[in-house]
């Protein structure tokens, strides 16, 4: 994000020391600094927002499964949010139907990755289960691969979560700092 922000900020303030003229420009950059960090940060919480469950046969026999792999902590958040919390070598990974977002150690930086499941008739326990699969089998790899839809700061992200996600994003937090 800083990448992004950076230049923006300083045409901004050299634009305003070259010429009061041009504080209108500066004004519009500085926006710029604030609106696109945002957006990144808007289409990474899209990683870990959960598409209705359906509530078939299908989807509770997965969610079972699901259950088998990861511990009673996890099984529980998962039962509250649709999320499954795992820790990692290079962090704790949140992991959703539609991508995961690693929490590093400290617990202040969040990268977010978008992965597809390629098959749209999966139950969403099965999605998750797929990735966490992935994940634990090369989780440095599965960090190259992975498509990054955000890395910045944990709180820009935080603020665009619904209320579950977000409680599961402050459990990862948790889990970064202490491991």
């Amino acid at each position: 994000m800083a990448a992004h922000t950076i230049p923006f900020i300083a045409a901004a303030g050299l634009l305003a020391a070259l010429d009061p003229v041009t504080v209108p420009v500066a004004v519009i950059l500085l926006a710029h600094a604030w609106i696109i960090p945002e957006l990144y940060a808007s289409r990474g919480a899209g990683v870990l927002r959960a598409k209705p469950a359906s509530g078939s046969a299908a989807e509770l026999r997965a969610a079972g499964l699901l259950g088998d792999l990861v511990g009673h902590e996890a099984r529980d958040l998962h039962a509250r949010t649709g999320l499954v919390l795992e820790a990692g070598r290079l962090g704790s990974w949140l992991i959703g139907e539609a991508g995961a977002v690693l929490v590093r150690p400290r617990g202040r930086r969040v990268l977010c990755y978008c992965v597809k499941v390629p098959d749209p008739d999966l139950p969403r326990g099965d999605r998750i289960a797929h990735l966490l699969l992935a994940l634990r089998e090369d989780e440095a790899g599965f960090a190259t691969v992975a498509n990054v839809a955000f890395c910045g700061a944990r709180w820009r992200l935080r603020r665009r979560l619904p209320s579950g996600a977000a409680t599961a994003l402050d459990r990862a937090v948790v889990a970064a700092r202490t491991t």
